[in-house]
């Protein structure tokens, strides 16, 4: 335990050039007086790190001392492999960088973990793409890839509905989900999502944008992504469902959030195992051809109209099999 944080202290003074001590215990979860213990472990095995003084100083390492990856275990290597997983990068544009860059880690693992990048191949392979879609790419994905790395602002032509607007955008990041990019970006001070295979040109210029560096990426999707999926869900529907209604429920709902919500505020069950919950939907037409999966396991008590399509559906469905 204690070798394995020696080699992250290690690490990450030799990506982020100083850190206090305070710093390296926020990032290794250990106390202030372990970290000086460390450093003095180091220091020992011939590591030359050593400290600044003053309010701005903080541990360092002398001369730009790199380490070669002799720590890692084979658990990490592996899991260092399938990092690069080749779909979402190639569609980017960075095969050749990702091979290169596997490349030189490969020689720089000692020979017993120069088959992870093998196994790891082996036993995973990423499918990013829902079914029945496209693979290929959008045709502007690479342009825009190379403008999020360059932090360099874009004019963007994009189609929304009938007609094609253009944008000048600072485009922030990617986002990959169900097999659909998205670019993240900020047009004046407001921050914008474009579905990548709308974009219909992409002109990078030579102007740099100064990055918001305290902007999170992850945190801004999952955020906008909840509060699109809520703005969606305009009506709401009232049904009674069974047991099994119930747990199929789950699968037929477009957020997970909407099922655990139903699923807390559902009344006890009843004589017979069923419980009443409300259901937030996008519409009655919709929550029609979400629950008519469910068959005979929910009624609808409310709204009338969509109790009325579902005896409606009833009535054809005994003619049918009558």
């Amino acid at each position: 335990m204690r070798a394995s944080r020696l080699i992250s202290l290690l690490l990450l003074l030799q990506t982020r050039g100083s850190m206090t001590a305070g710093e390296l215990a926020r990032e290794l979860e250990v106390s202030e007086r372990t970290v000086y213990r460390d450093v003095l472990a180091l220091s020992a095995a011939g590591v030359p790190v050593y400290a600044d003084r003053g309010r701005a100083g903080g541990y360092r390492l002398l001369g730009g001392y790199r380490t070669r990856l002799t720590g890692l275990t084979r658990d990490e290597a592996e899991a260092l492999f399938l990092a690069g997983l080749p779909g979402p990068a190639g569609d980017m544009g960075l095969t050749d960088a990702v091979a290169a860059a596997e490349l030189k880690v490969l020689a720089a693992l000692p020979p017993a973990l120069r088959d992870a990048p093998a196994r790891a191949g082996q036993r995973f392979h990423l499918d990013v793409p829902g079914w029945f879609r496209e693979t290929a790419p959008p045709p502007r994905l690479a342009d825009l890839a190379r403008a999020v790395w360059a932090d360099r602002v874009v004019e963007l032509r994009y189609r929304r509905g009938e007609r094609e607007v253009t944008r000048r955008v600072q485009p922030y990041g990617l986002v990959l989900k169900s097999g659909v990019w998205y670019l993240v970006g900020r047009v004046g001070d407001d921050a914008r999502t474009y579905r990548v295979d709308r974009v219909t040109g992409v002109e990078v210029g030579e102007e740099h944008f100064d990055r918001d560096e305290g902007f999170d990426l992850a945190g801004h999707w999952r955020e906008q992504a909840g509060a699109f999926l809520r703005t969606m869900l305009r009506a709401e529907v009232t049904v009674r469902l069974s047991p099994a209604g119930l747990r199929q429920l789950r699968h037929l709902v477009d957020a997970p959030f909407v099922y655990d919500e139903v699923v807390a505020a559902a009344t006890r069950p009843d004589g017979q195992g069923w419980v009443t919950a409300r259901l937030p939907v996008e519409s009655v037409r919709v929550a029609y051809h979400q629950l008519l999966g469910l068959g005979p396991e929910v009624e609808v008590l409310d709204p009338p109209e969509l109790r009325e399509l579902f005896a409606e559906a009833a009535d054809r469905f005994r003619a049918l099999y009558r």
